[in-house]
């Protein structure tokens, strides 16, 4: 994204804001827009300033579980967010406390992009969602944690640990999801401007706004947030700067409407390699485990060859309406976009000889890559309910276009010479620098359908099914992998059905039994080949079987839950070549596990927190871990709330990872490439001061430090063709932040 275009996005938020806080006709004060809401809209952000406020294990539980639930879930509040969570925070951060979820990020917390597993299964098998919107690359369902939503932007989030039901929408339903949502708006005016400063340099500003609810906007409320970001970063010369602005409009429409109206636009600059997998054991030796660039134009480390600069915007219109007899409708029409523009060496490890393909002859420049994905996505959900006596009826339907712009060329670094070549679309042989220039478009269609039974009032049944049509398609001139031509498309279709049930056996006990079909949209990589239409049709798919029973009182929530997930359909390559190339169906594999959570209100302010998880993947062909599967998981917590302070201690333990799949022919490295449990332990601690004069009616001065006893064991390695260039990431070091905020 250009400036001029990143420029046009903040005036538009601008405009939208005064659009907004124009005046309307007036509505009585005890008519808000949120008594209007005919759809339930859920929150998991408890009211500000109350975090440990009533003594309820409910009101302090850092995760838990609903009565409710009908799979494994952990509910984490924004209250818990402000507390334990750093201020420079994303996502994975926050839901990395839940069990079965880890995630560690080696540039320091929230500065660089992490990916999370979720039972073993990656960042690519599961879905995220923004306000129920499932967002992801469109090559495949990956994420990018830090370029969309900073942590001061969330509301709260909910881990869902399964399908969900026929209403959970995205393309990888298949792990389960991360759902987050954002700030419920405030019944009074509040503005708020925060800051921190930490380790590596690392500084925060922002301010957020809370209109309350305006007599004048017929009881409707306007919230803005801006968040500005910089930091050196733990790993040499790795440095970040962002800005996020978000703006989010809520109001009644008539006596049974309501409207909501979001935007946010996002940019974020790094300096880092394209490869980012850290240094080899060689590079440690010489530089320290958080070796990763230099000020040497001769290298391939030289910072002035590596850098990336990300745009993102996410915006959604959303109208709920309540029809009267039990009918009601919700639909949100929704755009986001990424734009990632990288340039960067390609060879970090120092494996590869300088010298390049666009170079003089006999060259020893320094080879890199121009490097773009940039994708537009389109897409509406609605969603029609009817209440009857015997229970309610959900129905809809989900469509999304997507459109993404991919492309890799060969760049000399030492002379500078960034070329264009899509202004001729150059065949390979004519310009041999391309090494892929790619378009790509999905066509999603789901509708969906179920049904909450009611069997009797502490029993409730859901049936469900839902059926995807995914069209891919490819037009490129210089495929990907086969640098030729591709121009075709292929067409992917299921049906999923569902099925849950939950019981309440008191009001303060609940069962819940779950069977589910997942799925996962196939990767663009299958395009990679001479005939992609010769693919098999069918994405793969997890069966899921869960049970579980979650307990609430004044003094401890918990729950306990077993799950079996068999994955079916595994695409991988027949390994032929040429016109036979194809992916086919396959195999699959077995994940089985036990996970619990608890948080007991001990007394005197203070509480007690632990989850755990047992996780087993294994392949069903070889019987063997698969790899990126941490064994277990753990977490242990220490909390506290009494007058103007809170405090909390939270050690997380992820354990050990196989980083290679078993290979009969290359036995050995199943059992080298094996990284060891470690944890991560954070310590916070805040003081409220009550109207400290200069009109703010609230001021929170907090300390956090990440990684209190200064770990830094191997969290993951990346195998090479010559051991001596394995790539290993280390725990970011001990590290803190002071932080202030001031509510006026």
């Amino acid at each position: 994204m250009s400036d001029d275009r990143f420029a046009r996005t903040q005036l538009a938020l601008l405009i939208s804001i005064a659009f907004a806080c124009a005046p309307s006709r007036a509505a009585s004060d005890d008519t808000p827009a949120e008594v209007a809401a005919p759809v339930a809209t859920v929150v998991v952000s408890a009211k500000s300033g109350d975090y440990l406020g009533n003594n309820t294990a409910s009101a302090v539980a850092p995760t838990q579980a609903s009565l409710t639930a009908t799979e494994p879930q952990s509910i984490i509040t924004r209250d818990f967010i402000e507390l334990s969570v750093t201020p420079t925070t994303e996502y994975s951060r926050i839901v990395n406390v839940a069990p079965s979820v880890s995630g560690d990020s080696s540039n320091g917390p929230g500065l660089s992009e992490t990916k999370t597993t979720m039972r073993g299964f990656s960042d690519d098998q599961y879905n995220i969602t923004f306000d129920g919107i499932p967002w992801g690359d469109t090559n495949n369902p990956a994420h990018h944690s830090t370029s969309f939503f900073p942590g001061s932007t969330i509301g709260g989030a909910i881990v869902e640990r399964g399908p969900g039901n026929a209403d959970n929408l995205g393309y990888a339903t298949f792990g389960g999801s991360i759902n987050l949502y954002s700030k419920k708006p405030q019944k009074d005016q509040q503005f708020s401007v925060f800051g921190s400063a930490g380790t590596w340099n690392t500084a925060l500003a922002g301010f957020s706004y809370e209109s309350g609810r305006l007599p004048g906007f017929n009881n409707g409320t306007v919230q803005a947030n801006f968040q500005h970001l910089k930091s050196d970063g733990y790993l040499s010369l790795n440095s970040i700067k962002s800005d996020n602005y978000l703006l989010k409009v809520r109001r009644a429409v008539g006596d049974a409407t309501v409207i909501t109206l979001f935007a946010s636009a996002n940019r974020i600059k790094y300096v880092q390699p394209d490869n980012s997998k850290g240094p080899t054991l060689a590079q440690v030796a010489l530089h320290g485990k958080n070796y990763s660039l230099n000020n040497d134009p001769a290298s391939f480390n030289y910072a002035g060859y590596n850098h990336t600069a990300k745009d993102t915007d996410f915006s959604y219109l959303r109208a709920e309406t309540n029809w009267g007899s039990g009918w009601n409708t919700d639909n949100q029409l929704y755009s986001y976009a990424y734009d990632n523009e990288t340039i960067s060496s390609t060879d970090p490890t120092g494996a590869t000889a300088p010298g390049t393909k666009v170079g003089p002859a006999g060259n020893k420049d320094i080879p890199g890559i121009d490097k773009r994905n940039k994708y537009r996505v389109y897409g509406d959900i609605f969603r029609l309910n009817k209440q009857f006596d015997a229970g309610v009826l959900r129905t809809g339907v989900w469509y999304e276009y997507s459109d993404t712009d991919r492309h890799q060329y060969d760049l000399d670094l030492t002379l500078g010479g960034v070329r264009d070549p899509r202004e001729t679309k150059p065949a390979p042989v004519q310009n041999p620098s391309v090494l892929f220039d790619q378009q790509s478009t999905i066509h999603n269609l789901q509708p969906f359908a179920q049904f909450e039974w009611a069997v009797t009032p502490d029993l409730t049944v859901t049936p469900g099914v839902k059926y995807l049509r995914i069209t891919r398609a490819v037009d490129a001139d210089v495929n990907q992998t086969t640098r030729l031509p591709q121009h075709t498309s292929v067409d992917y279709h299921t049906t999923l059905p569902f099925l849950t049930a939950n019981q309440q056996l008191s009001n303060s006990l609940a069962v819940y039994a779950q069977y589910a079909k997942g799925y996962q949209i196939p990767d663009l990589k299958s395009f990679y080949i001479a005939d992609p239409t010769k693919n098999s049709s069918d994405p793969q798919k997890s069966v899921n079987y869960q049970l579980g029973v979650v307990g609430q009182s004044d003094a401890l929530t918990w729950d306990v839950d077993v799950y079996k997930i068999d994955f079916t359909n595994k695409y991988v390559s027949n390994g032929l070549g040429g016109a036979d190339a194809a992916y086919i169906n396959v195999g699959g594999a077995t994940y089985k596990g036990l996970e619990a959570q608890a948080t007991w209100m001990v007394g005197n302010g203070f509480a007690l927190y632990a989850n755990g998880s047992k996780n087993k993947a294994t392949a069903n062909d070889t019987g063997k871990t698969i790899s990126g599967s941490p064994d277990m998981t753990a977490a242990l917590g220490l909390l506290y709330n009494a007058g103007p302070w809170s405090a909390s201690l939270i050690g997380k333990r992820t354990g050990e990872v196989r980083q290679a799949d078993y290979d009969p022919a290359k036995p050995l490295a199943y059992d080298t490439y094996l990284t060891k449990a470690y944890t991560n332990t954070d310590l916070s601690l805040a003081y409220r001061f009550t109207r400290p004069g200069m009109g703010i009616r609230m001021l929170k001065l907090q300390l956090n430090v990440f990684n209190l006893f200064n770990h830094q064991d191997v969290t993951s390695i990346s195998p090479a063709k010559n051991v001596a260039y394995d790539q290993y990431t280390f725990q970011a070091p001990r590290s803190f932040q002071v932080s202030l905020k001031a509510d006026f």
